[in-house]
């Protein structure tokens, strides 16, 4: 990884959501008061924002950098499905999957916790959709021309199911009982934002917000003992702005919407986000979901699996659940918000 930057924030733009009112505080001793300093660079493919605070400490700040960089490297090098050398690559590569495979501890909990939120979403959270998202050009496979084939759609879909993963903890492992390719890019950023949260508090670093590509985790609070305010987008890709705001101060958060990532074929629009029992693009009246949940990999998991089922039954289920979600629907006079009553401890007007 390079161009990595720190520097005291004072205002971050982040990509689902906006960090306000994170300037240094003015007049504090440049020495022994605290500030907000971010750290940042490329990653995944987009960006991450941290911020942490700390007082005035440049050699500090450089491990902290440098460790951020290793702990996201590791999380590439294990997850990711665009390097062919990463230990999920070779895991799909695998022809015979029947015997039990070895997994470090990293890929193992993200699988464990997929599989559980897959049970949770009756199957609407799916990490085996990776041949269906790859065919429709939303993965490492070039973009199709033109629409998939129902023949072919089919085909990739009968090799997917999260029924098929078997997991073993100790030691940790996997097997399925037919090839199974995974795609873990609905729950591995949140993965990513939690390692390095776990990275930051190991360096003792109290208070802090980690955001990677619209994911974020925080804890503690800033220097002026504010909680961290965090505005949830609305789901329009023309412009950013807020929709609500809400404030945290150990939680995480992730939103899963169709209005960044889609591309259009003949006058129609096809979301990045697939339904594993249709194969195909959501179409429905849910623009977008967030969720706040304890760490960040369950509530990018969450919000994926909730966009998936449309409002109506995720709405059930996330108040079944108490699960803290928030909606954003398109209606005929624009958007309506809804939330669930867990999501009401976090607004902040």
């Amino acid at each position: 990884m390079t161009s990595r930057m720190f520097w005291p924030a004072r205002g971050v733009m982040l990509s689902v959501f906006m960090a306000l009112g994170v300037a240094a505080l003015a007049g504090c001793s440049f020495e022994s008061e605290k500030k907000i300093w971010e750290i940042a660079g490329p990653v995944f493919g987009t960006q991450y924002h941290i911020n942490v605070v700390l007082t005035d400490n440049e050699a500090r700040l450089e491990t902290l950098g440098s460790g951020i960089e290793q702990v996201l490297e590791d999380v590439d090098a294990s997850m990711s499905t665009w390097r062919e050398d990463s230990e999920l690559s070779r895991l799909n590569r695998r022809e015979d999957q029947s015997q039990w495979i070895e997994l470090s501890e990293a890929l193992y909990e993200v699988l464990a916790v997929a599989t559980q939120v897959s049970s949770l979403t009756e199957g609407a959270f799916d990490v085996t959709i990776g041949p269906v998202v790859n065919l429709w050009g939303f993965g490492p496979e070039a973009r199709p021309d033109k629409v998939p084939e129902e023949g072919e759609l089919k085909s990739r879909l009968d090799a997917t199911g999260y029924e098929n993963i078997e997991l073993r903890p100790e030691p940790s492992a996997f097997r399925s009982d037919r090839p199974q390719y995974i795609d873990l890019s609905a729950i591995a950023k949140g993965y990513g934002v939690d390692a390095v949260a776990r990275y930051l508090e190991e360096a003792g670093v109290e208070a802090y917000l980690v955001e990677i590509g619209g994911e974020v985790r925080v804890n503690g609070r800033k220097p002026n003992g504010d909680a961290w305010r965090l505005a949830i987008e609305q789901p329009v890709s023309e412009r950013r702005q807020i929709n609500r705001v809400v404030a945290l101060d150990h939680q995480a958060m992730a939103t899963s919407g169709d209005y960044r990532n889609y591309y259009e074929s003949e006058g129609r629009r096809y979301s990045h986000t697939i339904n594993p029992e249709t194969g195909k693009p959501i179409r429905h009246n849910l623009a977008s979901v967030t969720v706040i949940a304890d760490n960040t990999m369950l509530a990018d998991a969450l919000a994926t699996g909730f966009n998936v089922m449309g409002y109506e039954r995720a709405q059930a289920l996330a108040t079944r659940e108490n699960i803290a979600a928030y909606f954003i629907v398109r209606s005929d006079n624009g958007f309506e918000t809804h939330y669930t009553p867990a999501f009401t401890a976090y607004l902040t007007d």
